[in-house]
């Protein structure tokens, strides 16, 4: 080791408890009020009308498949249980600050269930328990048994940490302790790993409440094993009497396993997966002070929002393989862009967050809260995307269910636990991370610190933080500048801060004997503005997207009474923002003037003059409420005069 040896990476912010954050007033409580009330409710009655609960009755005969065998011989059955897993984690952040006696006996009906049909052994999953019991653990590669595994864990802690009952969670130890016995490097073990990552996250958040050794030790036992060679599933491919060579998807680079973790370059194959093993390389980073899975989460990380990410942070343009293809490929109306995908980008960027404070992980997380993964629900709470085109000529709506429902599930789990995302705290500093009218409550070194939000965020870019504190205290508070505010103001019981001096990384830290009552102000420039797609990236040549704050907009036919591609956005009009207190609960649209090419003078496909262009005025409406209304075309990336 040189004399400059690299900081260790076993302090981190720690997230506040999602309980302990309350949203009140603004966009944030109506969104979160929303999933509570609507969308956990309707969640659970889905899974029962589309047969999911149906699995878990392992004593009786299996009845007919609610997803039939696909060519590739997989049913999306084999994975119901991760549905049940992320549908009780969601609920679960609700119990504790609005006990709901109806959900809970709904959660406990499940948790009943998976210990009834738990094997002897400890393993549990739905399917293999009630159809092919023999074939356990035979295909790590294609059938996603520890992903399920992983997120029943998840739910079962989030159920012990919103409840205090222990039974889902000694359950699912009883589960890990069998997935212990069976893979390792130890001799006689299996020195496997699920294609799917999910299990290796969970894992961690299992070791944060039972620091049992072992748990920690399983999770990096999968990530270094991940990419080695000779690869683990072509020999489990032989031992099933099959030729590796059909593997349908050709590469290990789908499930990012074609290299160990710490040599890859490049985010590549299935969007979810990849930010799923991210998720876990930041937390091990921490965990095991490992510097190496550090470097290579912030090489990735660099890979992915420089060369393959949305504008509106979705990611993985391919439907082929739910994932990436080449840097700057990053087609609209095709654009798969999975809401699980950009949900699990904000779990990688608020992790690497909390080891690093750094705004560039911050605004990736903001860009994914206010757009590509709040687009996956509708504002009514009960519709979905499964795919966020950034282009469309009316075929896409939102449906109430899906054929593969992972979505919903996942974005309820994020909404719902919203809270950890805004604060954390670390010794005597605390960091607010994300602006929302509210009130967060932290333990800082053994003091309780109350900070409450005065905001119209992301309408208006005007914040009052109040502290509320028993007694004066020496902290330090650091708040997240954004990186599309090109323009700042902070003051601190009315005095101007120099943001110049103070400013690190994107974060203002401010230091100082706190007392109750100070309060603290932001402001922050909120022009529209024009974005620009860099070159190699073909689909948006010509084009121009519009935000505001961290908002992108995009052009709806409902408004326009035409479909928006006919528009033309002259690089000079003015655009203007204003409220619209009826619009979809209440939002800041934009409006200006544009041109329209004409049709009605076109005769036949082809002809040598170009349309003749009519001004018109146009409005443009936040990317997440798209789809919300009537039937039509929409348009992220305007045409540009």
């Amino acid at each position: 080791m040189s004399d400059t040896a690299m900081p260790s990476l076993k302090t981190r912010f720690i997230p506040a408890d999602p309980a302990r954050v309350t949203f009140t007033g603004g966009f944030w409580d109506s969104w979160t009020r929303t999933v509570r009330e609507v969308t956990i409710p309707t969640q659970h009655q889905r899974l029962e009308e589309e047969g999911f609960l149906e699995v878990l009755d392992f004593g009786k005969p299996p009845g007919p498949l609610a997803r039939p065998i696909q060519p590739s011989g997989l049913s999306m059955q084999h994975f119901f249980d991760s549905d049940f897993g992320k549908w009780i984690e969601a609920a679960s952040y609700t119990l504790k600050t609005h006990p709901n006696p109806e959900i809970e006996a709904k959660i406990d009906a499940i948790v009943e269930k998976l210990e009834q049909g738990q094997m002897a052994d400890g393993y549990l999953n739905s399917w293999f328990i009630r159809r092919e019991p023999d074939k356990r653990w035979t295909n790590l590669r294609d059938l996603h048994e520890m992903y399920s595994m992983g997120h029943l864990l998840e739910g079962a802690v989030a159920y012990f940490q919103a409840t205090g009952k222990r039974r889902f969670l000694d359950v699912m130890i009883r589960a890990v302790d069998h997935i212990i016995d069976t893979f390792g490097p130890e001799p006689g073990k299996l020195r496997g790993y699920d294609a799917h990552e999910e299990i290796e996250l969970a894992l961690v958040k299992l070791y944060r409440v039972t620091r049992d050794p072992r748990h920690l030790a399983l999770a990096t036992f999968f990530i270094d094993e991940r990419g080695q060679m000779p690869s683990y599933y072509d020999e489990e491919a032989r031992r099933r009497g099959e030729n590796p060579a059909d593997y349908v998807y050709q590469t290990y680079a789908y499930s990012q396993a074609h290299r160990p973790v710490r040599e890859q370059t490049q985010v590549v194959g299935h969007a979810v997966r990849a930010m799923y093993l991210l998720s876990a390389m930041v937390d091990l980073a921490h965990e095991n002070d490992d510097p190496t899975l550090k470097a290579a989460c912030d090489r990735l990380f660099a890979n992915l929002v420089e060369r393959q990410l949305y504008v509106t942070g979705g990611l993985g343009p391919s439907a082929s393989n739910e994932g990436f293809t080449r840097e700057f490929d990053l087609p609209n109306e095709t654009a798969y862009a999975e809401t699980c995908a950009a949900v699990a980008l904000g779990f990688f960027a608020h992790r690497m967050a909390q080891l690093d404070l750094d705004s560039r992980y911050t605004d990736r997380l903001e860009t994914v809260l206010y757009n590509g993964a709040l687009s996956g629900i509708s504002r009514d709470g009960e519709h979905y995307f499964y795919e966020n085109v950034l282009e469309s000529h009316g075929q896409n709506r939102r449906w109430k269910w899906h054929y593969c429902p992972c979505c919903p599930t996942n974005i309820a789990r994020m909404i719902t636990s919203l809270g950890q995302y805004v604060y954390s705290a670390a010794g005597d500093a605390l960091a607010v991370h994300l602006y929302a009218a509210g009130t967060g409550e932290l333990e800082l070194d053994g003091r309780l610190v109350r900070l409450t939000q005065e905001t119209r965020y992301p309408w208006e870019g005007d914040v009052a933080i109040r502290l509320t504190l028993e007694n004066p205290a020496e902290l330090t508070l650091h708040l997240r500048i954004p990186g599309w505010c090109r323009q700042a103001r902070l003051t601190v019981n009315g005095e101007a801060v120099d943001l110049a001096t103070v400013t690190e990384k994107g974060y203002a830290a401010i230091r100082r004997l706190w007392a109750n009552g100070d309060e603290i102000r932001l402001g922050f420039d909120m022009p529209v503005d024009r974005l620009y797609a860099h070159p190699a990236v073909s689909e948006d040549a010509g084009r121009v997207a519009l935000s505001r704050g961290p908002v992108v907009y995009c052009v709806e036919e409902v408004d326009l009474g035409t479909e928006p591609q006919r528009l033309r956005l002259p690089a000079d009009a003015p655009i203007q923002a204003q409220f619209e207190p009826d619009l979809l609960g209440g939002a800041t649209v934009l409006t200006g003037e544009a041109l329209e090419a004409q049709a009605a003078d076109w005769a036949g496909l082809y002809r040598t003059a170009p349309p003749a262009l009519k001004p018109r005025r146009f409005k443009a409406v936040p990317y997440h409420l798209w789809a919300n209304r009537e039937a039509g075309a929409m348009l992220v990336w305007l045409n540009e005069k």
